[in-house]
């Protein structure tokens, strides 16, 4: 069995840039939203990324067995994962990706849930529990971040598209906790991805053409947009992310990786000019205590101690 080690210089370098990508994908969702719809864009460039990842499997001679059962959960796993992105494509309709990127983000939180109700070894502790209050406490805190001075419709529309964000965390949850309790916990990550790509391919592209999103101007944000979401964000930036889980201890990677909302908010004031209420980001900041706490408890007991020893 191959022993993981502790995080060095490549690996935080790499675990930057995967953050800066994963923070950067929301706004440019919805920079290019006039040239082409997000929930158009996700399901091109996830059938591109499937299509990517089907060629390296062949280059790897990875094969897809139908036999094995693991095509059902396959099936589970890709619509969750279309779910997913089909709430966050709604919802930066309605609000802003400084929004969604904190309320996507609190996946962690749900998963940590599910595996409680679900695998024995991991019942949560106390610590746990103290910060999935934590988070649930910055999520009622961050839906109230709004001035009095914002119109109560504007208000409405801000709140509907943080719930939809929000609904995109618990699929992602869901589709994390599918993987985790079925055969394809024991799959190569490329099947599991490959299965995900593709669902969402499919219903996110029959979801564009029922909502009559499928226009598309050629302008080069929308191209530009298009070669990032689908060669960086849905393709290379997961394979190196399952190398790192391979080689690297995860608590750490997990610990590094809720950089991500912090990106995704500096991206939506910079590029989008979105502003930020005091309330927002005081939830904001309770909410990644909270996933930082339930999934990194112990690296932080770890460190702890040792800086005691």
């Amino acid at each position: 069995m191959e022993v993981r080690k502790a995080l060095d210089g490549r690996a935080v370098v790499l675990m930057l840039m995967l953050c800066l990508t994963w923070g950067l994908q929301q706004s440019i969702l919805k920079l290019s939203a006039p040239d082409i719809a997000p929930v158009m864009q996700i399901a091109v460039r996830s059938g591109i990324a499937a299509l990517l990842v089907g060629l390296l499997m062949v280059w790897r001679r990875e094969r897809v067995s139908l036999a094995n059962g693991n095509w059902r959960a396959g099936l589970l796993v890709g619509f969750l994962f279309a779910l997913e992105f089909l709430m966050v494509s709604f919802a930066l309709h309605w609000t802003s990706a400084s929004h969604t990127a904190v309320f996507l983000y609190t996946a962690p939180i749900f998963v940590a849930l599910g595996l409680h109700l679900r695998i024995p070894a991991e019942r949560l502790n106390g610590w746990q529990w103290s910060g999935i209050a934590l988070a649930f406490a910055g999520i009622v805190v961050a839906f109230m971040g709004h001035s009095d001075s914002t119109p109560a419709a504007s208000t409405s529309d801000i709140l509907w598209g943080d719930f939809l964000a929000l609904l995109g965390g618990v699929s992602w949850a869901a589709t994390t906790v599918v993987i985790r309790c079925s055969d394809l916990a024991r799959a190569p990550a490329s099947e599991t991805l490959l299965y995900q790509l593709l669902g969402a391919f499919v219903l996110l592209l029959l979801a564009a053409i029922a909502l009559g999103q499928t226009a598309f101007r050629p302008t080069p944000l929308a191209w530009g947009s298009l070669l990032f979401q689908s060669l960086i964000v849905s393709f290379a930036s997961f394979l190196v992310w399952f190398w790192l889980l391979k080689k690297y201890l995860a608590s750490e990677l997990g610990a590094f990786s809720f950089l991500t909302p912090i990106f995704g908010i500096g991206f939506g004031v910079w590029l989008l000019g979105e502003s930020l209420e005091t309330r927002f980001v005081s939830g904001a900041v309770l909410v990644l205590s909270g996933v930082i706490l339930v999934n990194s408890h112990g690296w932080i007991r770890n460190r702890f101690l040792a800086s005691r020893g």
